[in-house]
């Protein structure tokens, strides 16, 4: 009769964790403007046209910024414009205000005849009254002669 104690069982094994499994990329963070904001339509639409030295038909090298904003007005049909005529220092406060207007009239008779709405826009001149640039050359002058369309209803924000 052996008076040795019982063998000891061995420990339990321990159970296996398996590893974590790594979690899911997380969802892209929506990066720029929210689409249909007044930023979505000045970055990536673009909201101003220029014209030459006392003139108001549209250019040829803006008529797409104005086929892009008449889609994106079509996308967005709450959406309501300002346009605003711009003219550069040069001539008389009264005849830049006229001029003005016939720039802010000719966006928008270009975007009434790509179809939209002329309830949705109304018309504005500042004359040389708003430069955007304040130097004398024709370099900045060049930008001031603009038509510049601005949301002013029914953007998301």
């Amino acid at each position: 009769v052996s008076t040795a104690p019982p063998p000891v069982p061995p420990p339990p094994m321990a159970a296996v964790t398996p590893p974590p499994r790594p979690l899911p990329p997380a969802a892209p963070v929506a990066r720029g403007p929210i689409p249909g904001s007044s930023e979505d339509f000045r970055t990536n639409v673009g909201d101003t046209v220029h014209f030459a030295y006392n003139e108001y038909g549209v250019q040829d090298n803006d008529k797409g910024t104005l086929q892009k904003q008449a889609t994106w007005l079509a996308r967005y049909p709450g959406v309501r414009v300002t346009v605003e005529g711009h003219a550069d220092e040069r001539g008389t406060r009264e005849y830049n205000l006229a001029l003005g207007a016939r720039r802010a009239n000719a966006v928008k008779e270009a975007l009434v005849a790509q179809g939209v709405a002329a309830g949705r826009l109304e018309t504005v001149s500042y004359g040389k009254e708003r430069p955007i640039c304040t130097q004398s050359g024709e370099d900045c002058w060049s930008q001031n002669r603009r038509g510049v369309s601005v949301i002013t209803g029914g953007a998301n924000s």
